[in-house]
């Protein structure tokens, strides 16, 4: 496994990293989440050696991480780092050639990747003649191609629409399914709750959540509550146990405290009119980080 301890990165007087202790399970896809400035980033390159520890220790199967391990690891960074005026197949080879894989099983690879993302065209194609998202699918064949055992993924699917968003996904399942270990960050929640088992929510550079993603739902407590109805429920704002209340068109969303609260609630509405759609649903990611985050805020 991939496993951080007590790792603290400064930077002058600013702490961008504060004393983050983690264990990544092997073969498995871990979530890490922050708002902009969190310190996700900075943690990635110091796993990666791009940047030194103030202190701490970082261990990949038991041994500190070092350019000797470099063949092991992917890495998609935010920031797109193609080189423009290369070919697609240049590229490729130059950096599968880097991690010390033979031209040949460079370019069979290549090819099944291509084939694999509908783009076999783009083979002879300079990268600056490609649109954001077929660069954003060469930037992670890169990453790829020589089957790393550790794939850090840094906004995987930012800039890309709904369709390559899908086939990037399914790719980043399989590499999944075959082994591969995946440390991903995300600003849109729903990729990380259905992709990732376990998940932390860095704050400030240290994580305000950590664990599993079911651990993490079921002490959360509150739970979401869906009500469409005939009649106005505006009343439920100053409801026993409603902790917020958002106005829809034909009813309202609640978080609630607990299901004795819904059980309250579903009894009030009995005797006002005609209710289409009561359904409690688990809170999401999303209601999750906003709560932390914006606790830690305060």
């Amino acid at each position: 496994m991939l496993k951080l301890s007590n790792v603290t990165k400064r930077f002058g007087n600013h702490t961008a990293v504060n004393d983050l202790s983690l264990e990544i399970p092997e073969s498995e896809m871990f979530g890490f989440l922050g708002g902009n400035g969190a310190g996700k980033t900075t943690t990635f390159r110091m796993i990666l050696g791009l940047l030194d520890k103030t202190s701490g220790d970082i261990t990949w199967q038991g041994k500190p991480i070092s350019y000797n391990e470099s063949h092991l690891i992917g890495y998609l960074p935010e920031e797109r780092g193609l080189y423009p005026k290369l070919t697609v197949k240049e590229q490729i080879i130059y950096l599968g050639r880097l991690r010390g894989m033979k031209k040949q099983d460079i370019l069979k690879k290549l090819d099944e990747w291509l084939e694999r993302f509908k783009v076999p065209e783009y083979l002879d194609k300079k990268v600056q003649e490609l649109s954001k998202g077929n660069q954003q699918k060469i930037q992670f064949i890169s990453a790829v191609i020589h089957e790393p055992e550790l794939l850090i993924l840094d906004e995987p699917f930012s800039g890309l629409d709904p369709v390559n968003v899908e086939m990037l996904k399914g790719a980043v399942k399989d590499l999944k399914n075959q082994g591969t270990s995946i440390v991903f960050s995300s600003h849109q929640m729903e990729h990380v709750e259905e992709m990732c088992q376990h998940i932390c929510i860095l704050q400030k550079g240290a994580p305000i959540v950590h664990g599993s993603l079911r651990d993490i739902k079921h002490s959360f407590g509150k739970k979401n509550l869906d009500i469409r109805a005939d009649f106005s429920t505006e009343y439920l704002k100053e409801f026993r146990g409603v902790a917020s209340y958002k106005e829809l068109p034909d009813g309202c969303t609640l978080q609630i405290e607990n299901e004795q609260a819904a059980q309250d609630i579903f009894s009030s509405l009995h005797e006002k009119g005609f209710v289409r759609k009561f359904e409690i649903e688990e809170p999401s990611l999303n209601d999750i980080f906003i709560a932390k985050v914006g606790a830690s805020y305060e």
